[in-house]
């Protein structure tokens, strides 16, 4: 095989270079759709709602401000993206990936986002009022401040997450998995919170009044000025691994 001389081989890097810059603009310049490659891509400030994308890879792209109303994107890839303040309300995003994407004061109310992942994405003041939440999983994600009022979401994972002052009250949540998560100042009022694991979390001053912890693992969880009146901590384990008796309601007996 003959090595191509240090010119010509400058002048084939050059054309490759070139031919891939092209190629990436192409597919930035693609039509939304099922599939549709969008890498490192400009889509802010654009009208998506109820475009198609399932299974579309998404990745490093900015869709600040963006509106995906009722969008379907299951199963897309939206790692590493930034979708502050875009407005995916509806949208159906099961198996949906957001790993280190960055969703501050999104809206995502009512979306369908069974078992999507949104490891380590930062999403603060994120708004998530009754979305389908099942098996999604949320590990060292920052939801400070995030409102999830009425979701939906069993055997959830919010382990490791940050939701100080986040607002999850009237949620269903049983078997969910909040291990050292930080849930201070929280407001889980009336949430269903069976069985739910909250190993090592910190819920310090925060309100779980009237909601029911049935079966819930609270070892070595802070519980300093947490509001519990009216809280169901039935066969709970509590702090001090020690079971509490059937019935038991605003303290472990």
């Amino acid at each position: 095989m003959l090595i191509p001389p240090p010119r010509a081989s400058l002048i084939w890097l050059a054309a490759a270079m070139s031919w891939i810059q092209g190629q990436a603009l192409a597919a930035c310049n693609d039509p939304p759709g099922p599939g549709v490659i969008w890498i490192q891509c400009d889509k802010r400030n654009l009208d998506l709602s109820r475009v198609d994308l399932r299974g579309a890879i998404l990745t490093r792209t900015d869709f600040t401000n963006t509106v995906m109303r009722k969008a379907k994107l299951s199963g897309a890839d939206l790692s590493f993206s930034i979708l502050d303040k875009a407005d995916l309300t509806g949208a159906r995003l099961d198996k949906t990936l957001f790993m280190r994407a960055s969703l501050g004061s999104a809206k995502l109310s009512k979306a369908y986002l069974v078992g999507a992942k949104f490891d380590r994405a930062r999403m603060p003041g994120v708004v998530l009022d009754g979305a389908r939440l099942d098996e999604a999983t949320f590990y060292q994600a920052d939801l400070t401040g995030a409102s999830l009022r009425g979701i939906r979401a069993p055997a959830s994972s919010f382990s490791q997450a940050r939701l100080d002052e986040a607002d999850f009250s009237g949620s269903t949540m049983p078997q969910a998995e909040l291990t050292r998560a930080s849930l201070e100042d929280a407001n889980l009022t009336g949430a269903n919170l069976n069985e739910a694991d909250f190993t090592g979390a910190s819920l310090l001053f925060a309100d779980l009044s009237e909601a029911d912890l049935t079966g819930a693992v609270l070892v070595d969880a802070n519980l300093d000025e947490a509001n519990l009146e009216g809280a169901k901590l039935g066969k709970a384990q509590w702090v001090d691994r020690r079971r509490c008796r059937s019935g038991s309601l605003g303290e472990c007996r």
